[in-house]
């Protein structure tokens, strides 16, 4: 699919905050708010629009760790690789999953409440799985931004 100038503008704008109008949206880009909706049905079923989430305080949950995980993997062919995967992002303390080139084979982002929450995911996905030859935790102290608009 491709985009014009008035779906990115509409995106610029959509992807900060979902929760804005359309007519809103449509002040912006010389649009009328019905011409926007329309744009953002054919955006999300053309899977422009992956999905519409809320985003939510972690340390207000009481989920107060962050942890980046380098993982290498002892078997990286693709099934062992996909069984690896298929583990670890049925897990939700797992919020981001990357298959990566270059010294390891996965970064994985994983927020939990505290270092012992933290040692149990470890223990349960990374230190008794025969195919992990080894793992790097990376703890966050400051998440200057997490994540945040595309630049479209």
């Amino acid at each position: 699919m491709s985009l014009d100038a008035l779906d990115r503008q509409i995106l610029v704008h959509y992807q900060s905050d979902t929760r804005v109008p359309s007519e809103q949206i449509g002040a912006h880009v010389g649009l009328s708010a019905a011409a926007v909706q329309r744009r953002l049905k054919r955006l999300r079923e053309s899977g422009v629009i992956v999905s519409e989430v809320a985003s939510l305080d972690c340390h207000k949950l009481g989920l107060g760790v962050t942890a980046i995980v380098h993982v290498d993997l002892v078997d990286e062919s693709a099934r062992a690789s996909q069984a690896f995967r298929d583990k670890v992002t049925a897990r939700a303390e797992v919020q981001q999953c990357y298959g990566v080139a270059g010294a390891v084979d996965y970064v994985l982002v994983v927020i939990v409440a505290d270092l012992v929450a933290y040692e149990a995911f470890s223990a349960a996905c990374l230190l008794h799985d025969a195919n992990v030859r080894s793992f790097t935790t990376h703890i966050v102290l400051d998440a200057a931004k997490r994540g945040g608009p595309l630049a479209i």
